[in-house]
């Protein structure tokens, strides 16, 4: 298990078996960006992983936080390799919605 904090940003990475899931709290912004840019860089690009982000602790996160999430998600399917976001809370998954990102990070049965 590996975390990096900061007073208002958490992220705390568990690994079991081949998944690999990074918990979020706090806030994602551009304060931080390079903080979470540095947790995530390793674990994008390792093919023998399946990768998730929990954000069930996520408090707020702005379009910096949306942007690395999506390059993520880009990165990972160029590889063919499976990436989910999960837990997003209420007012997370309604900024989603509103900017028309839900249907990336959709649970999809057997996706890559």
């Amino acid at each position: 298990m590996n975390t990096h904090k900061s007073e208002k940003f958490h992220a705390r990475t568990e690994t079991e078996g081949s998944l690999c899931t990074v918990f979020l709290t706090g806030e994602l912004d551009l304060s931080v960006a390079p903080d979470f840019r540095l947790v995530m860089e390793p674990l994008v690009g390792d093919t023998g992983l399946d990768l998730a982000i929990n954000l069930k602790e996520l408090r707020y996160i702005d379009s910096t936080g949306i942007g690395i999430l999506l390059s993520i998600l880009k990165a990972r399917h160029g590889m063919d390799v499976k990436f989910t976001v999960e837990e997003v809370p209420p007012q997370i998954q309604k900024l989603f919605d509103m900017t028309g990102i839900s249907k990336f990070f959709a649970p999809q049965e057997n996706s890559h």
